[in-house]
């Protein structure tokens, strides 16, 4: 019989199960860092930072939350290519605020300064601007729209429960939309989650394909 798997998180060492999540009170930016470093290449496992609420959160995703995203990135894709849109998409990054706050969404996207980004290895917020569009799914554990708001991203999706909710960056935090800014003539909010569901149930490639032929027939 095989020993389950330790959940075990220190400043040198994480170790997390698929499917678990750990949030840690009273951090600071130097163990927020600590720990990016410790994690060394396993971007499977997703690391956020809270100035404001002192809180480093921790996330290793299930398969579900992997087919998920990859399922909405590739609609987002084919949406943007229907549209005959440039973009530049990043999947896993890691983008943070000194001193304030980091977040690794499970993908995100520029569209408005995307040719500003080419050929970069590391986002710097600093002097970089933030991507146009973050995507989260919320299998494992919820999304923090406030380390978003520091971060300044004018657009978040987060799928959870077969549901797609967008959020749009204001002066005083997210309001929830029912029209996306970055598709505001496609309901993207009704459409894409059919289509998220259908590749769970019937397959990645049959779902994009048959996304794909509905557009062409719009």
């Amino acid at each position: 019989m095989a020993s389950p798997t330790v959940l075990s998180v220190s400043r040198d060492h994480i170790q997390l199960p698929a499917g678990s999540s750990v949030t840690l009170s009273d951090q600071t930016w130097a163990d927020y860092e600590a720990l990016l470093a410790s994690r060394r290449e396993d971007a499977a496992i997703k690391i956020r930072f809270n100035a404001h609420t002192q809180q480093i959160s921790l996330m290793a995703p299930m398969a579900g939350h992997g087919n998920r995203i990859d399922t909405l990135v590739d609609l987002v894709k084919a949406l943007l290519r229907h549209q005959n849109r440039d973009w530049h998409s990043y999947d896993p990054v890691t983008l943070k605020r000194f001193q304030e706050a980091g977040a690794e969404p499970d993908a995100c996207f520029y569209l408005q300064n995307w040719r500003s980004v080419l050929g970069k290895e590391r986002i710097d917020l600093a002097v970089d601007p933030p991507p146009d569009l973050a995507i989260e799914v919320d299998l494992t554990s919820l999304t923090d729209l406030a380390v978003y708001q520091t971060l300044a991203i004018p657009e978040v999706w987060i799928y959870r429960q077969g549901q797609l909710m967008i959020y749009g960056l204001t002066t005083t935090g997210y309001d929830s939309l029912a029209i996306s800014p970055t598709f505001p003539t496609v309901d993207v909010k009704t459409l894409l989650p059919q289509y998220v569901e259908r590749a769970w149930v019937a397959g990645s490639s049959v779902a994009l394909r048959e996304f794909e032929q509905y557009l062409q027939g719009d």
